[in-house]
């Protein structure tokens, strides 16, 4: 059986994955179907905050792709630990990545009144691409920039209430995706 993967297109996480059946867009020429298929508009990531209420995280389509991949039933339960790599002509390979973790650290994402910091347990040898989506009440911000080269840091600026909860999603390449609930400290 394969899998089809949608994925983030700037870091390759994958973000859902679906064993389909049936007929199916493409068929016949391995053409996975496209993302509005799939998603529509955006593809919503839900997380609980502390008193019980859900902070939604709207991926959107214009940011994700799909890809038909080789069976990966770990894919299926934890996708965020999963990534797609793209060969030079910018064509998904059909083995699915297994995600560096993070380490076992509730540090490694801090949310503090001026910005999100996140901190990888060894530095990076290329720069590394990060979008984070932090939810605040009826918006959802939407950050990105890049871990350097040979850091282990970055700090992507947002503007929050100190003392408030959000619903957090951290996609750095190369690491597993953490979707996670944070207060600003």
């Amino acid at each position: 059986m394969a899998l089809t993967v949608v994925y983030a297109a700037d870091t390759g996480h994958v973000v859902g994955a679906l064993a389909l059946t049936g007929a199916r867009t493409g068929v016949g020429t391995g053409a996975p179907p496209e993302v509005a298929d799939l998603v529509g508009s955006a593809l919503p990531l839900r997380v609980s905050l502390d008193d019980g209420r859900i902070a939604t995280l709207p991926l959107s389509a214009r940011e994700l792709a799909v890809a038909s991949v080789d069976d990966e039933p770990g894919a299926l339960a934890d996708p965020l630990s999963f990534g797609v790599e793209v060969t030079t002509d910018g064509k998904p390979k059909p083995a699915l990545v297994r995600l560096a973790s993070w380490p076992d650290n509730p540090d490694n994402i801090a949310l503090a009144a001026d910005g999100l910091t996140l901190t990888v347990q060894v530095a990076v040898a290329r720069p590394t691409p990060v979008v984070a989506l932090v939810s605040d009440e009826q918006n959802t911000h939407v950050l990105a920039g890049e871990i350097p080269a040979q850091q282990t840091q970055v700090k992507l600026p947002v503007t929050l209430v100190a003392g408030s909860v959000h619903g957090v999603l951290v996609l750095a390449a190369g690491w597993a995706g953490q979707l996670r609930t944070e207060k600003v400290t």
